[in-house]
């Protein structure tokens, strides 16, 4: 799997999930945008990362389309092109979790500005730029198996991942004459930093924990083993793989 070269933006990449992503693509020679709304998670990623790897820190909240096109403009400017978009920053762990009853017009906004909203204006901006070269690309976002199983105090989160799925479909189909790969990945329960006491924070707010599912396969993933997932994606071994969704998950859904 040769990924020498290519060029990458990682949003959410210099923290948890992001940042398994990022190590994983720049030991295979990917050449980094680590975006990150508060650039010194991003810097120390970057540093963190092997001398090889050329990796660039940017400020980003992926909220605001202005700041969006900075960004991808910057990385434009530096590396000349972009080969490889990857979705990850959401809203997640409790800032993600709200009653449904209880969520007021904040709450929404946020998580809907960040998840969908967030996602929909980074890939527009890159896949414009993708088009232009002529060259094709590779878009992924980070979903969840949310999307597929109802989680409680979950429903704007579960709602947003479902929506990511969709949109990786359509944009699949769109983008498919311009050679640009769309897929999603839904993420399992991966051991961060934010969701590493998850279960006890939302029995603290009040959820029943009655439906915390266990994994068949054992353990709890890490962020490297979705990194492995997206160095397949956006490889050429996956040159017929467009608009689907691979769950990262540990049997998590089987049952």
């Amino acid at each position: 799997m040769s990924l020498t070269g290519k060029v990458a933006i990682i949003t959410g990449g210099g923290t948890g999930i992001g940042l398994g992503i990022a190590q994983v693509l720049s030991e295979k020679g990917v050449k980094l945008v680590l975006a990150q709304r508060r650039l010194e998670f991003a810097q120390r990623a970057a540093e963190s990362l092997p001398a090889s790897s050329e990796t660039v820190a940017e400020a980003l909240d992926i909220r605001d389309p202005v700041a969006v096109e900075r960004v991808v403009e910057n990385a434009m400017r530096r590396f000349g092109r972009i080969d490889i978009l990857v979705n990850n920053a959401s809203v997640t762990g409790m800032p993600a979790i709200s009653p449904f009853l209880e969520s007021d017009v904040t709450t929404v906004d946020t998580i809907i500005d960040a998840n969908l909203k967030g996602t929909f204006y980074c890939s527009q901006s890159v896949a414009k730029r993708m088009v232009a070269a002529k060259q094709g690309g590779s878009i992924v976002h980070i979903s969840s198996v949310g999307a597929y199983a109802g989680q409680e105090y979950a429903s704007l989160y579960c709602a947003t991942k479902a929506a990511q799925v969709s949109l990786a479909q359509t944009m699949a189909l769109e983008l498919a004459p311009f050679k640009i790969r769309v897929n999603s990945i839904a993420a399992g329960d991966i051991n961060t930093e934010a969701s590493a006491n998850i279960v006890e924070e939302k029995s603290g707010v009040g959820a029943s924990s009655r439906y915390v599912r266990t994994t068949p396969w054992g353990r709890r993933g890490t962020p490297r083993d979705i990194g492995n997932a997206v160095a397949y994606l956006v490889s050429d071994e996956a040159s017929f793989v467009t608009g689907a969704t691979l769950l990262v998950d540990g049997g998590y859904l089987t049952y």
